[in-house]
């Protein structure tokens, strides 16, 4: 799917059981509508479960847009307070760019919303097939591409199973049992997921016929008066869908991409088709870097739904026409596409986030990762040299619900879960705009030792593709939210170091001192201040504030002797 990872819908939304070896954008739509799917079909259920949120009443649809940019003392809602940044402390101050890269699916860099940020590298001539800056990418103007036409990808316990010669035997051993349960959930499951789609498209028909009209809104559903079972039913099948504001259309494909992944895992065809043939590299060779092309939208506009939106959440330009607004105003997006439709490779993130810092990038963001890492020692390395050249990396803590601390979740900046080889990497959870008990989101990884912090990362408005806009969620989202916040105060604070804006993000942020639901279970209760090392959410406001104090700050004076 559009990096939304193969994700065991039923055991997600009915027993909260979260068994996925990935984590990538969670579209929680399909989700939930699969889980009201198979109420409705088995127990002719009629109406949908409403959202309570802290503030009095619904969020607007302007709130519900920019929720993670609000203030949680003025709107009640748990966002950054980006907004009272911009009307309250940046008025008159100066700025200078910074580079983020977006280790992603890839960008489109043609959309209204981004085209004005994208990074141009000035030293490459377009088109002239010519390394002109012989940094080994030729012609890589706007990034560089990793994947070359690839879009789809083994997931990683599919690639130890395929090549037994990647890992040691307990390692392999784990990665067969993965798949094992995968076989026998999908014998399970997939009958439940025929139900689904098939429920979906009735429901869409009838609708669809009584409105006379392909497209509806959940307004226009509220208003059909009947008293029809069939017609009752479509509606609460409908309006959960709607709900989380995406189309039908996109829906059903995705569900039925998911049922295929079922129809694979049950055939074994997933363990027989090696993706990586047409790069024609040695994936396990981190010296072999001469692969993959300059074009970072890749071959499918579509399969860069996920980069797109990221890059959005970060700097789409404010205050103009179009869609939502970034977090950071003065930033250029260094593309670098390096995450399929699957696992991500070691050797394209390691080079990815070396290509990402020698060209400049301050801020890298990584909204992916996976439960095997290989050759993880790569990645290691690539992530201490990117401290060494003072670059933060915001990473993504993953939508498996579990507890890090534990579980083994790639990358991270720790390899025995317990010490931090490197200072310059910061692990986002995500956050939920209802304020209160359901704070965090319910697929959100957490870890006292291993998260950073937590920031909005449940219904993101952001650009996608072919100059669209759509909500979407994950830690994902959550991760580029605090990237943005890192990206504004790079910008205003150009002394400070990626260590000190990594600690001013975890130390100004907003604590939560009560006990909050995890996996969604309120059965499952913990204090949000056990959740991660810092047991805040970040707050844009007082970040800056501190940045401005610290950056203020006299530098030590050096003794000789």
């Amino acid at each position: 799917m559009n990096h939304c990872r193969k994700i065991e819908y039923l055991k997600v939304f009915l027993n909260h059981n979260f068994n996925k070896t990935n984590m990538k954008l969670i579209k929680l739509t399909y989700l939930s509508l699969i889980a009201a799917l198979t109420l409705s079909l088995s127990a002719n259920a009629q109406s949908t479960q409403k959202v309570a949120v802290a503030k009095k009443g619904a969020l607007t649809e302007n709130e519900l847009k920019r929720w993670s940019h609000l203030d949680l003392d003025k709107d009640s809602i748990p966002g950054m307070s980006v907004d009272k940044v911009y009307s309250e402390l940046l008025k008159g101050k100066t700025s200078t760019p910074v580079i983020v890269g977006i280790v992603d699916s890839g960008v489109d860099i043609e959309h209204e919303d981004l085209k004005s940020v994208i990074w141009t590298n000035k030293k490459e001539i377009p088109g002239n097939k010519i390394d002109d800056d012989k940094n080994g990418y030729v012609d890589d103007i706007h990034g560089w591409n990793f994947l070359g036409n690839i879009t789809k990808e083994n997931l990683e316990y599919e690639r130890i199973l395929m090549d037994k010669k990647l890992v040691d035997e307990t390692t392999y051993l784990k990665a067969k049992a993965i798949n094992d349960g995968k076989i026998e959930e999908a014998n399970q499951t997939k009958f439940q997921i025929e139900l689904a789609l098939n429920g979906t498209k009735k429901a869409d028909e009838k609708l669809a016929k009584l409105l006379g009209k392909p497209t509806y809104t959940a307004e226009e559903l509220d208003a059909i008066d009947s008293k029809d079972p069939e017609v009752v039913q479509s509606i609460a099948i409908m309006k959960q869908m709607l709900a989380y504001g995406l189309s039908v259309a996109d829906l059903k494909k995705e569900i039925e991409k998911e049922l295929e992944s079922y129809i694979k895992v049950q055939s074994g065809e997933n363990l027989k088709t090696n993706y990586r043939k047409i790069l024609g590299d040695n994936p396990d060779n981190i010296k072999d870097t001469k692969y993959g092309d300059n074009n970072v939208m890749g071959p499918d506009k579509e399969e860069i739904l996920h980069g797109t939106h990221v890059a959005g959440i970060v700097a789409q330009v404010r205050n103009n026409k179009f869609g939502g607004d970034g977090i950071a105003n003065n930033v250029q997006i260094l593309t670098v596409r390096a995450v399929p439709d699957g696992d991500e490779y070691d050797k394209d993130i390691a080079l990815g986030i070396r290509y990402a810092v020698d060209n400049g990038a301050k801020i890298i963001n990584g909204s992916f990762g996976k439960a095997f890492s290989p050759h993880k020692q790569w990645v290691y390395d690539a992530i201490k040299y990117a401290e060494s050249k003072d670059v933060l990396i915001v990473h993504a803590a993953g939508n498996d619900a579990k507890d890090i601390d534990k579980e083994d979740n790639y990358p991270n900046d720790s390899d025995d879960k317990k010490t931090e080889f490197a200072d310059n990497m910061i692990t986002v959870g995500a956050l939920n705009y209802e304020y209160g008990t359901n704070v965090v989101a319910d697929f959100s990884n957490y870890g006292k030792l291993n998260v950073d912090v937590f920031a909005p990362g449940v219904k993101i408005y952001a650009s996608t593709p072919n100059n669209t806009y759509q909500f979407l969620q994950g830690t994902s989202m959550a991760s580029p939210n605090v990237a943005g916040v890192a990206a504004l105060i790079r910008s205003y604070y150009p002394t400070l170091t990626a260590k000190q804006v990594k600690h001013i993000l975890m130390e100004s942020g907003t604590a939560i001192t009560t006990s909050v639901a995890v996996g969604g279970d309120p059965e499952k209760s913990r204090l949000f201040s056990e959740l991660s090392q810092s047991g805040r959410m970040v707050n844009a406001y007082n970040a800056m504030v501190m940045a401005e104090k610290l950056a203020k700050k006299p530098a030590p004076v050096k003794i000789k002797g």
